[in-house]
């Protein structure tokens, strides 16, 4: 595939526009499409005190009107014109985004400038939103086996701060507490066009972009930016360990944490702990996978990966390599927690193989090269690469410094994920004998 030529732009309000157009897509017989999407620089770790859950739910009032349309009018413009649409809240940003056929680029710039001016933000609205948000956490963490499980319930045993040990679904005293005020001042101090970046890829022409970028939010009031405060904290010096009873889940399960290097400053050690990760867990032939699973074995689950949200370079620093494991309660914990340690002491001695460096890095760079090839991952990988890193290149540059990752550098990571450096949490079912009552 070739990689469009991204141009920029910024506007007088501060809005940052990414373009990659891709004209080979109309070439290639395939329906010509486009994806926008806008990335606000807010996300969990942004919400104060006392409102846990706020970027989620204002993501939600997002959709709920703006200064011209009515309720519901986004999706019926959207789907109208055989479109989708969605948005996600993240540790450090929100995404929103459409994907439609080229010719209604236009109709889509126009729904994101005008929720950008202003969206409805009524009492009726926020209420509504409160229960749907409700809604979604009962159904996704609170009456689900594994809720919440390592996402929401590793980071306050982990960290130590506010921003980055709370839950970002929220607490449901904390989502009845806010207001119509609280909503509009999350807007003012986060929604600005300065504190944004526009992604349009897709088959398109740039010039003709441009001018519907300039028709659009040119006129969005530009508003003050506050600097993005640190999230930074010390790294922990000793093993913390909690404990979660999960009243829904079948067998135990533990969830090894530990800290990230600087995903943005130190990169290459990042992608080698990207790389570990997937020396560890991914695919049958990776090493606790075969340990574990079918030699021993010992779970009856094990996954490794960089990032909280599921996804690697999702997030600055501190971000957080994860490791979960669940096993029958005929195992004794200590026989997970040690297979572990000594794989990873394994690979800080020796490094993975050759054959496995390769198996590994390939199939990691064929499945960027084919997340690329989606519009809408294209379009959200660029928005937030945009943001996060301040370059959207990175992009089109992963496949290769995925495959570029060496062997001692894998080890070098391997032999950070110290015992004395981490998180364990331990995820009791609520009729283990040895549960200990309550959440740590």
């Amino acid at each position: 595939m070739v990689e469009p030529q991204l141009q920029r732009l910024t506007l007088p309000n501060g809005l940052r526009v990414v373009l990659a157009p891709d004209s080979a897509q109309g070439a290639s017989g395939q329906a010509p499409v486009v994806g926008v999407s806008v990335h606000y620089d807010v996300g969990f770790r942004s919400e104060p005190e006392g409102r846990t859950g706020f970027a989620h739910l204002f993501e939600h009032l997002m959709f709920q009107g703006s200064e011209s349309l009515e309720k519901l009018a986004h999706f019926r413009h959207v789907q109208g014109s055989g479109g989708v649409f969605n948005g996600s809240t993240h540790q450090d940003y929100t995404d929103y985004f459409q994907v439609l056929p080229a010719a209604a680029l236009e109709r889509a710039l126009f729904l994101e400038a005008d929720r950008m001016r202003a969206p409805k933000l009524t009492e009726e609205n926020l209420r509504n939103q409160v229960d749907v948000v409700k809604e979604e956490i009962r159904l996704n963490v609170l009456n689900r086996p594994y809720g919440g499980f390592p996402w929401i319930l590793l980071p306050p045993v982990l960290y130590s701060t506010f921003a980055n040990a709370h839950n970002g679904y929220g607490d449901f005293t904390d989502l009845e507490k806010a207001t119509v005020d609280d909503c509009a001042a999350f807007f003012d101090t986060f929604y600005a066009p300065g504190n944004a970046v526009l992604t349009i890829s897709g088959d398109f022409d740039a010039e003709h972009a441009i001018e519907l970028v300039h028709r659009h939010f040119g006129d969005v009031p530009a508003r003050e930016v506050r600097p993005r405060p640190s999230f930074a904290e010390p790294f922990p010096t000793e093993e913390l360990v909690g404990e979660h009873v999960d009243p829904h889940a079948p067998l135990p399960a533990i969830a090894f944490g530990h800290r990230l290097p600087d995903p943005v400053g130190e990169l290459d050690q990042y992608l080698a702990n990207i790389v570990l990760s997937a020396v560890l867990t991914d695919g049958d032939a990776a090493r606790l996978q075969q340990r574990m699973v079918y030699q021993e074995p010992l779970v009856v689950d094990v996954h490794a990966g960089c990032g909280l949200m599921g996804a690697p370079l999702d997030a600055r620093d501190p971000d957080t390599f994860t490791l979960t494991a669940i096993h029958t309660p005929d195992v004794a914990e200590e026989r997970v927690v040690d297979a572990v340690d000594r794989e990873l002491e394994n690979l800080a001695e020796h490094g993975p193989t050759e054959d496995e460096l390769a198996r590994v890095t390939a199939r990691w760079a064929a499945s960027l090269h084919r997340e690329n090839d989606r519009v809408v991952s294209r379009t959200l990988d660029l928005g937030s690469a945009e943001l996060v890193h301040g370059r959207a290149e990175l992009v089109a540059e992963l496949p290769r410094r995925i495959a570029e990752v060496r062997a001692d550098q894998v080890a070098a990571a391997a032999k950070a994920l110290r015992p004395d450096t981490r998180a364990l949490l331990r995820v009791r079912p609520a009729n283990d004998s040895n549960s200990a009552g309550g959440a740590a």
